[in-house]
């Protein structure tokens, strides 16, 4: 029979190593997940049946989302991303998204979930602008055709088989966003296609990666995409080509008219043009899907600053009159924002490897190729990461768990130890 002095020590070595057992899980910190970014993969959700695929096709996968936001850390915050003291923001700002930039030193002063992915509409142009300015000469020319003409509008209105030259096409596509013009110029860069091709190639390689054409004009398609970020980038960029400068600021220009009789006026869309002392253009678009959106620049006290506003309303402000607004806040936040910027906008796309939005199939391998193959870099601090983390958040409780089942062991080893000893000793007694 055991001693009741056995028993006391055993039992309370046992409740000592259940509270330590208690106390580690209670203190094992827990992973909290938190919210994610509204918009951080994919715009919102359309509002029509604009982006509906075609019968018997699925909608493209949405773009991979970088692991780190470009431009910087505090560029993937989905709110207001503001220097430390920054004055109040101006009243009657409804864009969902929008940013401020220095285009020279491309210090991005401020903004509002940058990255958040939004629908262009008309500002795409700018992208197929500056691909026009890249391959075709002013001086060649374009033909239009009966698709041209078809164009869901806004629309120039061009003659069926009438030559326009590309500087005539260019100032019409910026200044007038003309989707009949849009059309015509895709084809000339060899067919629609091959343009949407060029123009989603020249974002990837300016670190446009949110950004997705799929149609030239910016009308609503499955898997459009950009953010304003992305949209502050494109502008930059297309601000150092002259031809694209020439056509943003111009105010009018003749246009051979639709009837082959004589010409018809264009006026340059952007109101801000002529009315925000400095503005340097800008293109403005709308669709049902983006709503109201718009980029443009302006120069103050050799300064010159880009706006951008995504999925905004007219309502109580106009969207111009916004842009107005974030302008001047920009020109006031400058100089303190430009030392300790937000963000910057790259001189191109980083090397970095990518994280999917989804995971992908594995490729079935041989034993221990799979790992060899995957074995980069990147991969082996991922998985010194997690494993880190599973220590943190796991191995805690799991090395206590051990340790109980080893003091419990010898406990038991203990024991037996005692019942020999005390056999053994009856056994002398006999």
């Amino acid at each position: 029979m055991r001693s009741s002095a056995f028993r006391r020590p055993v039992a309370l070595v046992v409740a000592a190593c259940a509270l330590m057992a208690t106390a580690v899980f209670a203190a094992a910190p827990v992973a909290v997940a938190q919210p994610a970014c509204e918009n951080k993969v994919s715009p919102p959700p359309p509002v029509d049946a604009s982006e509906q695929p075609a019968p018997g096709e699925q909608p493209p996968r949405p773009l991979e989302v970088p692991e780190s936001p470009i431009g910087g850390d505090r560029l993937g915050e989905c709110g207001l991303v503001l220097p430390p003291n920054a004055p109040a923001l101006p009243d009657g700002i409804t864009a969902k998204s929008w940013l401020l930039a220095d285009i020279d030193s491309a210090a991005v002063l401020a903004g509002l979930d940058p990255h958040g992915r939004q629908r262009p509409a008309s500002v795409i142009k700018v992208l197929l602008a500056m691909v026009v300015a890249k391959e075709l000469a002013p001086t060649s020319t374009v033909a239009a055709t009966p698709e041209d003409i078809a164009q869901e509008c806004t629309c120039i209105g061009l003659r069926n088989g009438a030559e326009y030259t590309v500087e005539q096409m260019l100032q019409a596509l910026v200044m007038a966003s003309g989707n009949d013009v849009a059309h015509a110029l895709a084809r000339r860069l060899g067919g629609v296609p091959s343009a949407i091709r060029k123009m989603n190639a020249l974002a990837a390689e300016l670190g446009a990666l949110d950004t997705r054409a799929v149609t030239p004009s910016g009308l609503d398609a499955p898997g459009t995409s950009t953010s304003a970020y992305d949209v502050a980038l494109i502008f930059r960029e297309a601000m150092k080509y002259p031809d694209f400068v020439k056509a943003v600021m111009t105010q009018r220009i003749d246009f051979p008219a639709a009837n082959g009789n004589g010409t018809v006026p264009i006026v340059n869309d952007n109101r801000l043009l002529t009315t925000y002392q400095g503005a340097l253009g800008g293109k403005s678009g709308f669709t049902d899907d983006a709503q109201h959106t718009y980029v443009g620049a302006a120069q103050r006290n050799g300064k010159r600053l880009v706006v951008v506003l995504l999925r905004g309303q007219q309502q109580p402000v106009r969207i111009i009159d916004q842009a107005a607004r974030l302008l001047d806040y920009g020109f006031n936040l400058e100089a303190a924002a430009s030392a300790n910027p937000v963000g910057r906008l790259v001189e191109g796309a980083p090397q970095a490897k990518k994280k999917t939005t989804e995971p992908r199939p594995t490729t079935p391998t041989s034993a221990g190729v799979g790992e060899v193959a995957n074995s980069s870099p990147d991969n082996t601090a991922q998985k010194a990461t997690a494993m880190q983390t599973a220590f943190g958040n796991v191995g805690g409780p799991i090395t206590a768990v051990a340790g109980l089942g080893l003091v419990l062991a010898l406990l038991m080893y203990l024991r037996n130890r005692r019942a020999k000893a005390a056999r053994a000793a009856r056994q002398q007694n006999q």
